[in-house]
C-alpha cells in the first residue's frame, strides 16, 4: 500500500510544524524520516496514522484518505511509537493476545497470528515471561510483533532502536529489512548509520519542510560536489611551503593541515587536482604516501541541510 503526502500543513498559531511538504512511498520501500528535534517528524507521522489533523492538505493510503477513510486507515498500519508503551505486568504471550484483540484479529487466526509474531521478532524464549523483566531490546521485539499482530500493509516506526546496545541495534535493523521487503515502511530515527544500513531512500525535514530527498548515495553524492582529497607527504622541509604551493594550484579551493600532519585539498567546483598534486610533489622530490578521496557521509549531509 502506497503512501502519498501532499502539499501537508499543520500549523499551532503563527507556528508551522508542518510546512506544505510532499512526498510518497512506494509498496515494498523502506522510507528513512530524518530530521532534528522539532522538524515536524512526528507531527507528520501522527497526521499520517490520523492520530492527528492536519490543518490542510491531503493523505492518502493506497485508496484510502486521511479525511474520510479514518477507520480503514487505522486497521491498515502498525504503528510503533518513540515511546513504547507496552503493560509490563502481562506476560508477552497475553499482551499480544490483547493487542489482536483491539486490532480486531478474528478469534480462530488470533492463535496462529501470535506464533507468527513470536517467530519473526525472535521471541520464542521469552513469550511467557512478564514483559517488566524483559531487556530493553526485547521489549522493542514485543513491540514491533504488536505492531504487526493485524498483518498491516504500511508499518510506521518512531525511533524502534532507542537505548539498545549495538547487537540489538542490528538485530532490529534485519527484522526491518525482512518486513520491508512486502510492507511500506516509514522508519524515523536519529542514528544515521542505522538510516544508511536500513532504507532505501532517505527524506530530510528541517522546520516543517524537505530539504533533501534520495537515496543515501544519491544525497551523499550531491553533497561532496566538489573532489576533496587527503595527502600524506614526506620528504619536505616546510610545511608552510607545502601548503602554500597546494593552495597555488589552479584548480584548488581550499587546503587544511589535519592534527595528524596530513593535508586535506578541496578542489574549485568542476575541476579536478589529484594530476597537479602529483606533478608538484615529483617536482619538489616530495614523497607521496597517501591520496585518498574523500567522500561525504550522511552526517554531513544532514549537518549541510539543517544548519540554519
Amino acid at each position: 500500500m502506497d503512501i502519498k503526502v501532499e502539499n501537508l500543513k499543520k500549523r499551532y498559531g503563527s507556528q508551522h510544524a508542518v510546512n506544505d511538504i510532499s512526498f510518497e512511498v512506494k509498496t515494498g520501500e523502506i522510507l528513512g524520516f530524518l530530521g532534528p528535534n522539532g522538524a515536524g517528524k512526528t507531527t507528520t507521522m501522527k497526521i499520517i496514522t490520523c492520530y492527528m489533523a492536519p490543518s490542510s492538505g491531503h493523505v492518502k493510503l493506497g485508496n484510502y484518505s486521511i479525511h474520510k477513510d479514518q477507520e480503514a486507515i487505522k486497521r491498515s498500519i502498525g504503528y510503533l511509537p518513540e515511546h513504547n508503551p507496552l503493560y509490563l505486568d502481562m506476560p508477552v504471550i497475553e499482551y499480544l493476545q490483547f493487542s489482536g484483540t483491539l486490532q480486531g484479529v478474528p478469534k480462530s487466526s488470533l492463535r496462529e497470528r501470535i506464533k507468527a509474531m513470536v517467530r519473526m521478532c525472535g521471541l520464542d524464549k521469552e513469550k511467557h515471561k512478564k514483559i517488566g523483566e524483559l531487556s530493553k531490546g526485547y521489549r522493542q521485539r514485543v513491540g514491533l510483533a504488536q505492531a504487526m499482530i493485524h498483518d498491516p500493509e504500511v508499518l510506521i516506526l518512531d525511533e524502534p532502536t532507542t537505548g539498545l546496545d549495538p547487537n540489538q541495534i542490528v538485530e532490529i535493523r534485519e527484522l526491518i529489512k525482512e518486513i520491508g521487503r512486502a510492507k511500506t515502511v516509514l522508519l524515523s530515527t536519529h542514528i544515521l548509520p542505522e538510516v544508511e544500513a536500513t532504507c532505501d531512500r532517505i527524506i530530510i525535514i528541517n522546520d516543517g519542510k524537505i530539504v533533501a530527498n534520495g537515496s543515501p548515495e544519491q544525497l551523499r553524492k550531491e553533497a561532496s560536489g566538489k573532489e576533496i582529497s587527503r595527502l600524506r607527504i614526506e620528504e619536505f622541509i616546510d610545511q608552510q611551503s607545502v601548503f602554500d604551493q597546494l593552495k597555488a594550484l589552479p584548480t584548488v579551493e581550499l587546503v587544511e593541515v589535519l592534527e595528524d600532519g596530513r593535508f586535506q585539498v578541496e578542489s574549485k567546483s568542476d575541476e579536478f587536482s589529484r594530476k597537479n598534486i602529483f606533478k608538484l610533489c615529483v617536482d619538489n622530490a616530495w614523497v607521496l604516501t597517501e591520496m585518498t578521496p574523500i567522500e561525504r557521509d550522511l552526517e554531513d549531509v544532514f549537518r549541510n541541510v539543517t544548519i540554519n
